[in-house]
């Protein structure tokens, strides 16, 4: 485990979530993705004081986590970049968006970049055929993209940062 993973700790106003749900039955992918959303992933420390906390087995929660595409076990880039492979965007070049991002940024999908700052990964759909090929940067649509459009995006977050 990584350091930076050992000393995350459970927020209190998570484990107070945690204790007011803990007796309802299903609780626990309510829980994760209380999780997820406070930290953008679920550390593993923290999966292991969600397991003491719920009483039950550790692998149990990873047992979730792992099944569910939507969980995140390592921590994103700041800014996540989500590539619609759905089947209007998929043969309106979306592949070729996933390879342009790659290319510019020098990571594959799933990966985050070393400074930190984006992860890219290829998801089933988002939802906006109509604009197709999109991709979505931390839920920001962007629509109608050529693969010349990917630098200039790219550009666009990294100034932000």
């Amino acid at each position: 485990m990584s350091t930076e993973q050992a000393d995350v700790k459970l927020a209190p106003e998570l484990e107070k979530y945690i204790q007011h749900w803990k007796k309802q039955p299903g609780n626990l992918i309510m829980v994760l993705h209380r999780v997820q959303g406070h930290y953008g992933y679920v550390p593993r420390a923290v999966a292991f004081q969600v397991a003491d906390l719920l009483k039950i087995p550790l692998a149990q929660v990873y047992g979730v986590l792992t099944f569910y595409h939507f969980f995140k076990l390592k921590r994103p880039g700041k800014f996540k970049i989500a590539v619609c492979m759905g089947t209007a965007c998929y043969l309106k070049g979306g592949d070729d968006l996933i390879q342009e991002l790659e290319e510019i940024l020098g990571v594959g999908l799933n990966v985050v970049t070393p400074d930190g700052l984006f992860s890219v990964e290829a998801v089933r759909c988002l939802g906006c055929c109509g604009l197709a090929p999109v991709l979505a940067v931390n839920g920001t649509m962007h629509g109608n993209l050529k693969k010349e459009d990917v630098a200039d995006l790219v550009a666009h977050y990294r100034a932000q940062a």
